[in-house]
């Protein structure tokens, strides 16, 4: 193995059981593969083969009174020589204080060097730097036990996963979908983006329903709420659940292929959705540039 991977690996390891430490507590930090760290430590134990998967996972910093934060963290096999990927998100910050609280925290992190571990030092930064974004959101911010008063709550979940190919698993969530009176779509492919709409309580069963038992390479990017009396159709981004495909190779359809991300931003923009586009891939479009 190169020695410059195998010693990323093993400062990646350190850096594990450094936030498990600060995180002691069941439900703090959750991988996302439980066995990542083993299967890194089989890997270094060994003198070659495959790289092992790469380390994600997930991290709640607790904002209270104000609200939660997941900090969701990717590391690429030479973290920390290259960039970190990892972005934060809450159910309490409307869509445009989470983008700036996210683009603040990326150009902090930008200021490491090469080398440096640095996702203890995002975390300190987040609970030393996101009241703001709190206080100038929009959304419903009160404890959830208000929350619970509350008569409807329109919700909007948008997931990633590296992709949704096989035919059972998109006949799941088309029936899940459509079971549950959720509108919006998937889209097929490399990479996969599913987008639910409707009560909370329905998508957050839809989320249950096609995560568990064992979808492991999936996350919600990001999430919207708003408090409404009646059944918010008047709020939806889509009439229908349908399933999309935007092949890039321009010959017959597989579900297995690429999609065609320029087709896909079109989409959203004929949908009132472009920004989420950058939430989704970490880029901005280019009217969003200019």
């Amino acid at each position: 193995m190169s020695d410059s991977i195998k010693e990323c690996l093993e400062l990646q390891l350190l850096e594990m059981e450094m936030l498990f430490s600060m995180f002691p507590n069941k439900g703090e930090v959750c991988l996302e593969d439980a066995n990542s760290l083993r299967r890194v430590r089989n890997y270094l134990d060994r003198s070659n083969g495959p790289l092992p998967p790469k380390i994600g996972f997930v991290i709640m910093v607790i904002m209270a009174p104000k609200g939660d934060i997941e900090l969701q963290v990717s590391f690429p096999h030479n973290y920390p020589n290259a960039k970190l990927q990892l972005f934060g998100r809450s159910y309490s910050l409307d869509r445009q204080q989470q983008l700036r609280l996210n683009q603040n925290l990326t150009s902090y992190i930008g200021t490491f060097d090469p080398g440096e571990l640095c996702v203890c030092a995002a975390v300190q930064w987040l609970r030393d730097n996101s009241a703001p974004y709190f206080q100038n959101s929009k959304l419903f911010s009160e404890p959830i036990i208000k929350v619970k008063t509350v008569k409807t709550v329109f919700h909007r979940m948008w997931i990633y996963s590296h992709q949704i190919c096989r035919q059972e698993l998109r006949k799941r969530i088309l029936e899940s979908a459509k079971r549950l009176s959720l509108t919006g779509f998937f889209l097929t492919g490399k990479p996969g983006i599913i987008c639910v709409e409707g009560s909370k309580n329905q998508c957050e069963e839809f989320w249950h329903t096609i995560r568990y038992p064992n979808w492991k390479h999936i996350s919600c990017k990001h999430a919207e709420s708003v408090q409404i009396e009646g059944d918010g159709d008047e709020l939806r981004l889509f009439q229908i659940f349908q399933e999309l495909q935007f092949e890039s190779n321009g010959h017959s359809v597989r579900h297995d292929y690429h999609m065609d991300l320029g087709k896909f931003l079109e989409f959203l923009k004929k949908h009132h959705s472009e920004h989420i586009f950058q939430i989704l891939f970490g880029i901005e479009s280019k009217s969003q540039e200019n």
